[in-house]
């Protein structure tokens, strides 16, 4: 452990922040009280609330950028990380505007890569906003084509306490290395929201940047704040960002493991908006990612180059994807058990 970081370090954070005036005191009182003081940027994302009013009337010291319309999570973050390398920072954080960050947070992160020059990316543990139950220890993406944030919902807040690797972090409340940023880019503003930082991380798995889990860090968060306020947004993002996901990034030598896997899932889950009277928004996704298929599959080239360039062998990636179902599906997992009955097999063959 660093006790003494350098003094000419830079690290700003930056808190996206849409009609969150509710919340956005809190959290950027626990950021400005951080024991590494950071350069705080606020992007306001068309916010027709108190916001922008409190950022400027308030915290006079915290830079804000403001746009006229909402321009999603990864349009919303984006920005911040451009002025922080404008800057010449060495770490950005993005940070939700519906959490709150233990003193610590952001110090615990900072000295985790700084001993670590070939990780870029740092997470810390995810606590619902009342400390009862794990939100997110990393995020994990699995032979389905199915990420899922590790330890969510699970009521042992003191488990995975062992610094890690993981596959990602969560773009929530992790840390970035600058270097990274540019050389891999930054988060797809196509995703718009959800699954731009599995993404990322992805991403920045394939260029040789590995991830490190820091459970001494902690942040408390209240949970899909934002999409609880839109109708089918969740049913939306999903069905238009997945298979983003799995075509930009799964090398060619585990697509064939992954695909199908996966557009079993993705029919169930456009079945199951269907259910829920979401199934429009589910069809408008599905043609918005048919549409830009051909962006992300030259993104692929891209990607896929910068892996055999960087010598990531399909062996080590397919170390990282997890061979199971993500805990929650509970649907998939019955599947799965019917098939293996049929095949008269005790273990799963998906």
């Amino acid at each position: 452990m660093i006790k003494t970081l350098p003094s000419t370090l830079k690290v700003s954070v930056v808190i996206p922040s849409w009609n969150g005036a509710d919340g956005l005191r809190k959290c950027i009182d626990s950021v400005l009280a951080q024991t590494l003081k950071p350069h705080l940027i606020v992007v306001d994302n068309g916010s027709v609330d108190d916001s922008v009013r409190i950022v400027e009337e308030e915290y006079p010291s915290v830079e804000l950028i403001k746009h006229t319309y909402n321009k999603g999570y990864a349009g919303g973050v984006n920005p911040g990380f451009r002025r922080a390398i404008e800057r010449g920072d060495d770490y950005v954080a993005p940070f939700n505007n519906d959490a709150i960050a233990d003193k610590d947070w952001l110090r615990q992160l900072v000295e985790a890569l700084e001993s670590r020059p070939t990780y870029g990316i740092a997470t810390c543990k995810i606590l619902s906003d009342d400390g009862k139950h794990l939100d997110s220890t990393g995020d994990y993406y699995t032979v389905w084509g199915l990420p899922y944030p590790r330890g969510r919902g699970e009521s042992d807040v003191d488990a995975y306490d062992q610094k890690t690797e993981i596959f990602g972090g969560s773009g929530g409340a992790s840390l970035y290395r600058v270097a990274m940023f540019k050389e891999i880019g930054l988060m797809d503003e196509d995703f718009f929201a959800y699954y731009e930082d599995v993404d990322l991380s992805f991403r920045a798995q394939l260029y040789g940047w590995k991830v490190i889990f820091v459970p001494e860090s902690r942040v408390y968060h209240e949970m899909s704040v934002t999409g609880r306020k839109i109708k089918g947004f969740f049913a939306y993002q999903t069905v238009k960002n997945l298979p983003w996901v799995m075509w930009k990034n799964v090398p060619a030598a585990q697509l064939w493991h992954v695909a199908p896997r996966f557009f079993l899932a993705y029919v169930l889950f456009i079945g199951r908006a269907f259910q829920r009277k979401q199934g429009w928004y589910a069809v408008k996704a599905l043609a918005v990612t048919l549409w830009l298929l051909p962006k992300k599959l030259s993104q692929r080239h891209t990607i896929q180059r910068a892996k055999r360039q960087h010598n990531i062998s399909n062996q080590y990636i397919w170390s990282i994807i997890v061979h199971d179902l993500p805990p929650n599906a509970k649907a998939l997992r019955k599947l799965r058990a019917i098939w293996a009955r049929f095949r008269g097999s005790r273990e799963p063959q998906l």
